[in-house]
Parts: structure tokens; C-alpha cells; sequence
């Protein structure tokens, strides 16, 4: 006579239910999603760079820590437009994942906090020169205020 277990069809389902738990789980893990972190929002977060401790609030999200050369004139007329060159020496040959899941260059900039009364030039006020040397790097206040 044969012996059959009554819970081996319960056994199969469970199986099977298992199966398919795992292979959704691995789905949907494995899909990469568009980043929509920007530093926009810790521009509009912060009416301050630094923080009471002295720290820059960038360092929040960003943690990478390079040393920096800067040149700035050591003495300004006011009204006047001037230059500061920053330096940020790094590997060009690395590369990120950028929002796409790509790779590509990495996003390399600097805060750079200005004594009280001082502020970006206007566009008009920029001479061609220095425009040409700007290129295409972005230059904005870290807020409104």
C-alpha cells in the first residue's frame, strides 16, 4: 500500500509562492531608478553656508574632502570686479554614475563665502575677457537673503 502525505500539494504551493516572492524581490531591487538629489535644495535649505560648528553645510551630502588653491587680490577698491581663481586638483580619469545610471565626469565645484558687503558682479559688469575664461562654469548665491 501506498503512503501518501496530505500536505504535499500544501508543500508544492508554498514552494512555488516562494519562488515567485524571491523573483519579484530580485526585480524589483535590481531596476535603477533616475537620481532626483540636486544641490538646489540645499541651496534653498540654508540661509547660511556655515554652520554655528563652523562646518559648511555642502559637507551634509557630499563627503568627498580636497585640498583647495585659491587666489584672490589681497586688496579691493569697492566697486570693483575682480578675480578669484579656485583650484580643485583632482583625477580626471574618474568617472560617476550620473542621474541616467551613466558614467560620466565627475561634479567637481567649490563654496567660496565673500566678506560681508561684498556680491557677484552683474553679467554687464563682466569684461569679455574675463567672460571667455568663465566658459561655462555656473555661479550662483547660496540663497536670497
Amino acid at each position: 500500500m501506498q503512503n501518501r502525505n496530505p500536505f504535499c500539494w500544501v508543500k508544492k504551493q508554498m514552494a512555488r509562492s516562494i519562488y515567485v516572492s524571491v523573483s519579484i524581490m530580485i526585480y524589483v531591487l535590481s531596476q535603477v531608478s533616475i537620481s532626483n538629489a540636486y544641490p538646489i535644495f540645499a541651496q534653498k535649505g540654508y540661509e547660511n553656508p556655515r554652520e554655528t560648528t563652523g562646518r559648511i553645510v555642502c559637507a551634509n551630502c557630499h563627503l568627498a574632502n580636497k585640498p583647495v588653491e585659491i587666489e584672490v587680490p589681497q586688496a579691493v577698491l569697492p566697486d570693483t570686479v575682480f578675480e578669484a581663481i579656485v583650484r580643485i586638483p583632482y583625477d580626471m580619469q574618474l568617472k560617476q554614475v550620473l542621474s541616467n545610471g551613466k558614467k560620466g565626469g565627475l561634479n567637481v565645484g567649490a563654496v567660496l563665502i565673500l566678506p560681508e558687503g561684498f556680491e557677484l558682479a552683474p553679467t554687464d559688469r563682466i569684461s569679455p575677457e574675463l567672460k571667455e575664461k568663465i566658459g561655462n562654469f555656473v555661479f550662483s548665491e547660496l540663497s536670497s537673503q
